[in-house]
């Protein structure tokens, strides 16, 4: 199914490892069923083990889901070892509709999107292992993403980003704050709306706090927050929607990747 899936996702066939960069490490897309299941075991690590996410169909110390076999899996190895370390998946509009939908849509009315949906590839499952924290794996991970959206003709990347609501939602409030007025303001963004909406107006926002950091990369590579944050009881995390016209990308970041 995993093979089948890349076939028809309208993605190029191009299965080459990058080579290896400082830190030694290499990145590209898994090739079968042994790579998906230590993207699945890195991913328990982190979400289960670290995070304390209950995810239903969480076993035997992997992280799998009914999406799983549907999308393009990024990875970043140890070149010396081969150890896993960092992933993202993808999940282009062909497969969401095999797949029964978006793993957003289950957080998320998309009806927002209107006509650029068929343009849409959604991110998501991103996790690197703690030892990988410094941007190098997922500066990696981000660049393997673009040159397969530049390569495919896709323009537009949806996800979301979740903020831990450990610290009883003052990084969540921190965020609406930041986002809140801008989205008042602008006019062209298209909108999705969250399913079961957290409440962030009613948190105390005064307290500080700081943006986490993968909310930071994604607004530094020119995304949006498009909508208000879902509520997500499996991370216990406000899910803040993020889309990213691929070419709306801040221009350092397109000459990093090569897209220009």
């Amino acid at each position: 199914m995993l093979e089948s899936a890349r076939i028809e996702a309208g993605f190029p066939a191009d299965r080459n490892w990058a080579r290896p960069v400082a830190g030694g490490l290499v990145m590209g897309l898994a090739r079968g069923a042994e790579d998906l299941e230590a993207i699945q075991r890195l991913r328990y690590q982190v979400f289960t083990e670290e995070m304390n996410a209950v995810f239903p169909d969480a076993a035997d110390g992997l992280d799998a889901d009914r999406y799983d076999p549907w999308c393009e899996h990024f990875m970043v190895k140890e070149a010396h070892t081969g150890r896993v370390v960092g992933t993202y998946r993808l999940l282009t509009p062909a497969n969401a509709r095999k797949a029964g939908g978006y793993y957003s849509e289950s957080e998320f009315d998309l009806s927002g999107l209107g006509a650029i949906r068929e343009q849409v590839v959604e991110v998501g499952r991103s996790c690197t292992h703690p030892d990988y924290r410094n941007g190098a794996a997922i500066m990696l991970l981000w660049s393997g993403i673009a040159g397969m959206m530049h390569r495919s003709g896709f323009r537009y990347l949806l996800g979301c980003a979740s903020v831990s609501l450990r610290d009883d939602g003052v990084t969540a409030a921190e965020v609406w704050r930041m986002v809140k007025r801008g989205l008042e303001g602008a006019s062209g963004i298209p909108r999705v709306t969250p399913h079961h909406r957290y409440p962030v107006e009613c948190l105390d926002s005064a307290l500080p706090a700081r943006i986490p950091p993968l909310i930071k990369g994604y607004l530094k590579l020119g995304a949006t927050i498009c909508g208000e944050p879902a509520w997500d009881p499996d991370f216990n995390t406000a899910d803040f929607p993020v889309l990213l016209d691929i070419r709306d990308m801040e221009e350092r970041y397109r000459r990093r990747f090569g897209l220009d």
